[in-house]
């Protein structure tokens, strides 16, 4: 791709002698609806047929992982919920992973656990996001209405827990930010009751509808062996039929300790993706179901007094504690010197945070391995050769997040 230029307003293709046909160069976006974001993407067409195509991004760029270096460790988790913000508390989850390493601190069980069902109910959040969008894309504008009704359930709940809908910086360094609240439990009990049948009423609405499978089957097709050269990870690479889950293949946070399968599809277009997307919902289900069912006892914070910030009411009885909350909200914890790198499978596919630390409260390095950078590159693969109105189709099968692309 280096040798296209994104400025050439018009590209003359190879044509015969006498012929006046050209090949041109089309904008899509950065205001187009269709591309999930603030995204551009230049198009080379003949007729309707995509030539080359090169994404360009820029247009949302916030500084994140520099606005790190002058956070103390724990002020950096309400960002991590501005990269992907359809996935926050897994954006959480990996940064907090990343640097409890560092400190060698070990979580209680019962944190883990809890982790584990909100990061659950994260993927499902962001998975009915992508079908919502993905579907109203195709023109199936009912789909968007019902999959958004089932994510305002799924907002509440993390209202409950955090105050907050979206941006939740729930998980902490440690552990979590506080207590679960009463009645939590129940209420994901009740939405995730119900949920396998919602699931069936998407599919009962797309999986035979002529038109949608029309526009689905046999477009954007990724190979196996293109997507491993392209780094694509998550469910795209799954649907690749590339059999690789972090959750399972390398486990964190009491993965280990759950039972589930991980949907795997050799259709390498984007009905596969649509059909390992769908499944993997009902695979997040059966975990949540086990974390309910086998929630620990315990605390929810590590046993680190310098470090995790104290219980309200305990600051307010002992002077040790007080004092301990006031240093870290005024001068944060100093990380052990050393650098480290933490993955974990977000609804996305395999996120990464390379976290270095110098010694001191803040952290000298931040940077953020998202997967829908590694996707975005595997556009033009997908689309080269197809019809105009396919890109469209390819970019929501993706499920692209430009917040975690243009950092």
């Amino acid at each position: 791709m280096a040798d296209f230029d994104v400025g050439t307003p018009i590209l003359e293709a190879p044509v015969a002698e006498g012929s006046s046909d050209q090949h041109m160069v089309l904008n899509m976006g950065p205001q187009h609806p269709s591309t999930h974001g603030v995204l551009r993407l230049v198009l080379e067409i003949d007729g309707e047929i995509v030539v080359r195509l090169y994404p360009e991004i820029g247009y949302l760029h916030t500084g994140i992982e520099k606005t790190c270096e002058a956070k103390f460790y724990q002020q950096v988790v309400p960002m991590t919920d501005r990269v992907d913000y359809l996935g926050p508390l897994a954006n959480n989850l990996c940064y907090c992973l990343a640097v409890e390493k560092l400190l060698e601190l070990e979580i209680p069980e019962k944190a883990q656990w809890i982790r584990v069902l909100l990061t659950e109910l994260t993927r499902i959040n962001s998975h009915l996001i992508w079908l919502g969008t993905h579907a109203m894309d195709i023109g199936a504008l009912t789909v968007f209405l019902y999959t958004f009704r089932e994510r305002e359930d799924i907002l509440r709940i993390f209202e409950m827990v955090a105050g907050q809908r979206m941006m939740t910086s729930y998980f902490r360094i440690g552990g979590l930010a506080m207590e679960p609240p009463l009645g939590m439990y129940e209420r994901i009990r009740g939405f995730i009751k119900t949920f396998p049948e919602k699931i069936d009423e998407y599919s009962n609405l797309l999986t035979g509808n002529p038109i949608f499978i029309n526009r689905l089957k046999n477009i954007g097709h990724l190979s196996k062996e293109d997507a491993i050269a392209l780094a694509v990870t998550g469910p795209v690479a799954r649907a690749s039929g590339i059999d690789v889950d972090l959750r399972r293949d390398m486990p964190y946070s009491s993965y280990e300790k759950f039972q589930f399968n991980v949907p795997v599809s050799d259709g390498c277009d984007v009905w596969a993706r649509y059909i390992v997307r769908l499944e993997e919902m009902r695979e997040s289900v059966k975990i949540i179901h086990q974390a309910l069912d086998g929630m620990p006892e315990g605390h929810y914070k590590a046993n680190a007094p310098k470090i995790v910030l104290p219980d309200r009411e305990v600051m307010k009885t002992q002077m040790e504690a007080l004092i301990h909350h006031f240093k870290i909200v005024t001068e944060g914890f100093a990380v052990p010197a050393g650098e480290v790198y933490q993955q974990i499978e977000s609804g996305h596919g395999q996120m990464g945070y390379y976290v270095v630390s110098d010694g001191t409260a803040k952290p000298y390095r931040v940077h953020m391995r998202y997967p829908g950078f590694a996707s975005l590159q595997a556009l033009e693969t997908m689309c080269k050769g197809r019809m105009l109105a396919d890109v469209v189709a390819v970019i929501g099968s993706i499920d692209i997040v430009l917040g975690e692309i243009d950092r």
